[in-house]
């Protein structure tokens, strides 16, 4: 009786221990499938991410499996910010109704940008999202049934994620604290020493080994070899900018200056106006297309050359930075935007030049003054007024964008109106895409072609209306020009090859819908050229410019006018002498030679480019050692350095 006593109280006491070691194996084997389930759904987030960034699924399997590729690393972080984020809510999978969407949703932008432009979406593309729904209008009308079919998928989207975070709260397996703590004692580490890595500027053992490639100089490949969440993360800190080498107030008293004072030119008090025309192009460059008649005579017969844009399809504010302070995008990190993230202080433009000579600056643009930060970007750069579509009379319109006849019939009414001389710079808005088919009542260019589907030869057909257009406005200011008593000097260029879809492609044009960044010196002209009119109403056409980067367009626009200075003319122009076009891959020297990917292959750069570089450095970033010898305008405009 004792044996069994004593064998039935030693069964009594192991019960409860088998249920807790039951328990425990039950619970270890729940956190093992949460584990696995969330690891399944980081690395199907990252193919699908890819998938919507690239608009296919090729190339898709060699960047998740190949061991040259971080494909899996990046996987790796999307689960580690599972497994951190479900312990911040304290149920599993909850976080992947936030963090999926966060990471999906921008892959898609991406996707579709590239659509259009030649580029991937930047995190600085963020900063003008309020564009972009100014911009919807236009696109709806465009394609009306996408846009509906968009429209209705992201309310169904909204509508599943809300219904889904409703029902975790019920249905998804609640984390106890050990749970909770493992997850954050394991994730969070790892998720900071990765982002130590992320700094493109500085080698990384580790992220060597990782296969992790910044490569900050080709975004294209960056997004390809890296993806588009490692591409993306690397680009931002792109706000941050660096200074040159050898950077210092004596690397600036050391650039040499003109031997004759600037002030010793006193000009011919000319009036200028500048025309940056959206999205201008010659669409007769589609060697397989006819156009009766020509859409663009007056420019043709009056072309004094190309400009060689840096950007295509978009990014105008990138091309008009240039244009109007002879500073280059070639020495500011890829894919930034200075309007948007580095005009903080007045900065030296032509408009601060001209007024130094006694005229009026004004700025002129058919749309509101907030678009591209352009209110508080044109006080920066010294301008006396901004016309914007607040303060203009009505303008007639083609679709919803404001005519170039409307805007050139207002610069006539203003210059008629202003006694003194004057600088006048102005962006048209009509070229602007996409170019849907009923925007103008009639055209009357017609085609001859037989190689474009019916959306293609539409989507044309409206473009060239829009140049021909263009081309009798220029030819009604000219016409003005000419009957005004004081010499009138016309600058008129487009930012950009328009972004005209499949017609590129269809025509063969271009392979592509959109431009390469990096190619030879006759295809990158063939795709970033665009026309260029420098005319004078005493002096006529200027010939044989040639192809220019915007950032040259200053000291033609001074040189022009009869003046000299330290910056424009001294410095530019002497890096002008030697090169045609600073392009960041791209140099090409007078002679036609190319340097290509001269900016980041660690060659020794010619003195006329560092002078350029240190100088823009100097006074959008740096001390600004260099106002008084090259920018004595900009003294009294400056905050003094001990206030």
């Amino acid at each position: 009786m004792l044996e069994i006593g004593s064998e039935q109280a030693v069964s009594s006491n192991s019960a409860p221990q088998a249920t807790v070691v039951q328990a425990g194996r039950q619970q270890a084997k729940a956190t093992l499938v949460t584990i696995a389930t969330s690891l399944g759904i980081a690395i199907l987030t990252v193919i699908c991410s890819e998938w919507l960034a690239r608009g296919s699924l090729i190339d898709i399997s060699d960047y998740m499996l190949s061991p040259d590729r971080p494909g899996l690393v990046a996987a790796g972080i999307i689960f580690l910010l599972l497994l951190a984020g479900d312990a911040l809510f304290g149920r599993a999978y909850q976080s992947a109704l936030v963090i999926v969407p966060l990471t999906l949703l921008p892959a898609f932008f991406s996707g579709q940008k590239q659509l259009f432009l030649s580029d991937p979406l930047y995190p600085s593309d963020l900063l003008f999202g309020r564009q972009i729904m100014e911009l919807l209008p236009v696109m709806v009308a465009a394609k009306p049934f996408t846009a509906v079919a968009i429209s209705a998928a992201t309310l169904a989207t909204i509508g599943i994620l809300a219904y889904l975070f409703v029902v975790s709260w019920k249905r998804f397996p609640r984390l106890n604290g050990i749970s909770k703590l493992g997850r954050l004692l394991v994730a969070l580490p790892v998720i900071g020493a990765f982002l130590s890595l992320m700094d493109a500027t500085s080698y990384s053992y580790l992220r060597d080994r990782l296969n992790i490639i910044p490569m900050m100089w080709d975004q294209q490949e960056n997004y390809r070899h890296n993806g588009f969440l490692l591409a993306f993360a690397f680009n931002a800190p792109m706000a941050n900018v660096s200074a040159p080498e050898g950077y210092g107030s004596d690397a600036i008293a050391d650039i040499p200056a003109d031997r004759v004072p600037a002030s010793f030119f006193s000009g011919r008090h000319a009036d200028v106006i500048m025309v940056m025309s959206e999205s201008l192009w010659d669409p007769t460059r589609l060697s397989n297309v006819g156009f009766s008649p020509d859409p663009m005579p007056t420019i043709r017969a009056s072309q004094s050359g190309n400009v060689f844009s840096p950007e295509f399809g978009g990014m105008t504010a990138n091309v008009e930075f240039e244009a109007l302070t002879g500073f280059s995008n070639a020495f500011l990190p890829y894919g930034s935007i200075p309007y948007q993230q580095y005009v903080r202080r007045p900065l030296p433009s032509l408009a601060t030049f001209f007024e130094s000579k006694g005229y009026t600056s004004k700025a002129f643009h058919p749309f509101q003054s907030w678009f591209w930060n352009r209110a508080n970007v044109y006080k920066s750069l010294g301008f006396d007024s901004f016309s914007s579509e607040e303060n203009m009379p009505a303008m007639e319109k083609r679709g919803i964008f404001a005519s170039d006849e409307s805007l050139t019939r207002e610069i006539m009414r203003v210059g008629d109106d202003t006694a003194e001389p004057f600088f006048f710079f102005a962006v048209t808005l009509q070229g602007h895409g996409p170019y849907e088919a009923n925007r103008y009542a009639s055209n009357t260019v017609e085609l001859d072609e037989a190689v474009l589907s019916p959306q293609s030869r539409n989507t044309l057909a409206t473009y060239a209306q829009g140049v021909r257009e263009a081309d009798k406005s220029l030819k009604t200011l000219m016409e003005w020009a000419k009957k005004r008593r004081r010499e009138t000097i016309i600058v008129l260029f487009g930012d950009h090859l328009p972004p005209l879809g499949t017609v590129y492609p269809e025509s063969g044009y271009m392979p592509d819908q959109v431009a390469t960044r990096r190619a030879p010196l006759d295809v990158m002209k063939r795709e970033h050229e665009t026309p260029l009119v420098v005319w004078s109403s005493k002096r006529g056409v200027q010939k044989d410019i040639g192809s220019v980067s915007p950032a040259q367009l200053p000291s033609l626009v001074v040189k022009l006018a009869g003046y000299r200075h330290p910056y424009y003319t001294g410095v530019l122009g002497r890096a002008q002498e030697r090169f045609t076009v600073f392009d960041r891959h791209l140099l090409v020297e007078r002679n036609g030679k190319t340097q290509t990917d001269w900016a980041v292959n660690g060659t020794t750069l010619d003195p006329t480019i560092r002078d350029l570089r240190l100088l823009q450095h100097d006074m959008m970033f740096g001390n600004q050692f260099g106002v008084e010898r090259f920018f004595p305008e900009m003294t009294d405009r400056l905050p003094d350095p001990s206030s």
